[in-house]
């Protein structure tokens, strides 16, 4: 049977009683509840009409219409002064009380709220999932799916990760093909797990930077596979020849009716630079419905050179120099210091934006404000959108002393760190998809916000003295 929802954004949602997923939203109740009563009545069930129940009723078969009570009229009229109560109140609780409580122990002066997703709804016509990587290692691997095309942008953390990934993806990936696969740089946490993937999965078009200095096996052992779908078929381009259109590449790929990948211009795709992290691939994916566009960008680990360098570039001199304002960011390079920077941010402006990091491990650094994600981070994402989310967490943690000889980055000997150890879940796997009616946003675990998380919000003593762990704003 089919019931009617509200949703968080005042919407409605069509779904099967059990379900997870919408199967369409609409603006008013009155539509919502003809498209379900269209539904139900196909599966011979009569739905009830009253807005806020999500009940229907089984019709029976040969049954009497019972006649109304003279009392129905009555009953009629309470309901209907009941049910204005209730429309009154939520309005105002929605309006007025509830963002007085949603900011009850932050600074939100400098914070802008500026997402509308559809919380707790997959759709089915592009769909991003950030997926969680089995360990509590910082990492990228992120399957796309637009229609029958499936794409695999990176495959971190470590060469293991893909005894998790590679469960999750099977569930959509039906033909063991994809039809693209990017590889944004060549950082262990990015490709450990290409060589285990492309043991199982064909691809049609490889994309990736030629400018590299790694020699790791994770990276020599990436190229193997990488040839090896070469010798079977697969086009590999090098992203200067996507943005320049040469040798069979394209800067735009069709994905489906209404999905469209795009390179991004990056000043590193033409000359080398001594950080890795700024060879990375970026990309722009446009959803079309006809009447708008939805926006979705992923840049990969690039740092501040590069995300300079972009800006520059996408100076908005002409429309083809122009960036959109995008629903979704993928935080750069895990939401460090470094990456997500006010140029680059300012040009975007992001709705809602996705970390793939294992929050608060030490795992680069013993210096709490530069763990993943990062306070840096954090001031500079506040001031667009409070929708930040986060893949996983650690399991654990302890304040430790450094000992010496101890290797803990930024940590004085006797100074003062978090020891994490183990992962799990923060907002877990990550689904934002998108279809006419707008963006939807689920995860396998819960929709906290970053800012209302127990992480942020924990107050720990580090060298004597109590603070929290991050800050708003």
């Amino acid at each position: 049977m089919y019931i009617v929802e509200k949703q968080k954004n005042g919407r409605y949602a069509v779904k099967k009683k059990g379900a997870s997923r919408a199967s369409k939203t609409f603006d008013t109740y009155q539509e919502a509840i003809l498209y379900c009563t269209k539904k139900n009545k196909e599966l011979g069930i009569e739905t009830t009409t009253k807005e806020g129940t999500n009940s229907t009723v089984k019709k029976k078969k040969n049954s009497q219409v019972s006649k109304p009570k003279k009392s129905g009229i009555k009953m009629f009229l309470l309901s209907l002064l009941v049910m204005i109560v209730i429309v009154a109140f939520i309005f105002v609780f929605i309006k007025y009380i509830k963002p007085n409580m949603d900011n009850v122990g932050t600074d939100s002066s400098t914070t802008t709220t500026n997402n509308n997703s559809a919380e707790g709804v997959i759709y089915d016509d592009f769909q991003i999932h950030f997926m969680m990587l089995g360990n509590d290692k910082a990492g990228d691997s992120i399957y796309i799916k637009a229609g029958d095309t499936d794409i695999l942008i990176d495959a971190g953390s470590r060469k293991g990760s893909s005894q998790t990934t590679l469960p999750y993806m099977n569930q959509y990936v039906k033909d063991n093909k994809l039809e693209y696969v990017i590889m944004t740089h060549g950082d262990q946490d990015h490709i450990e797990a290409f060589p285990n993937i492309l043991n199982t999965y064909s691809a049609d078009t490889i994309i990736y930077n030629q400018y590299t200095t790694k020699t790791t096996n994770a990276y020599k052992n990436t190229l193997v596979a990488f040839n090896k779908q070469k010798n079977n078929g697969a086009n590999i381009y090098y992203a200067s020849d996507c943005w320049n259109n040469t040798n069979g590449a394209s800067r735009e790929y069709k994905l489906s009716t209404k999905v469209t990948m795009s390179i991004l211009y990056n000043e590193y795709y033409f000359k080398t630079q001594s950080d890795e992290n700024n060879y990375s691939v970026c990309t722009l994916f446009t959803y079309d419905s006809g009447t708008e566009k939805h926006y979705f960008m992923f840049t990969g680990d690039l740092e501040r050179e590069g995300e300079a360098a972009m800006a520059a570039y996408y100076d908005g001199s002409t429309k083809e120099k122009t960036l959109p304002q995008v629903d979704l960011f993928k935080a750069g390079h895990h939401g460090s210091k470094t990456s997500s920077n006010e140029c680059l941010l300012s040009l975007i402006k992001p709705k809602m934006c996705v970390v793939s990091c294992c929050c608060g491990t030490n795992e680069y650094t013993g210096v709490t404000d530069n763990q993943f994600p990062t306070q840096e981070f954090i001031s500079r994402i506040s001031k667009y959108t409070d929708a930040v989310y986060v893949t996983s967490i650690y399991e654990s943690y302890e304040i430790a002393t450094k000992a010496d000889k101890e290797n803990v980055p930024g940590v004085s000997v006797g100074g003062n760190y978090i020891k994490t150890s183990g992962f799990k879940a923060m907002n877990g796997n990550i689904i934002v998809s998108c279809n006419d009616t707008g963006v939807g946003l689920f995860a396998s675990n819960n929709l906290i916000k970053l800012k209302e998380s127990e992480w942020f919000n924990t107050k720990i003593i580090i060298d004597g003295k109590e603070r929290p762990m991050r800050i708003w704003g």
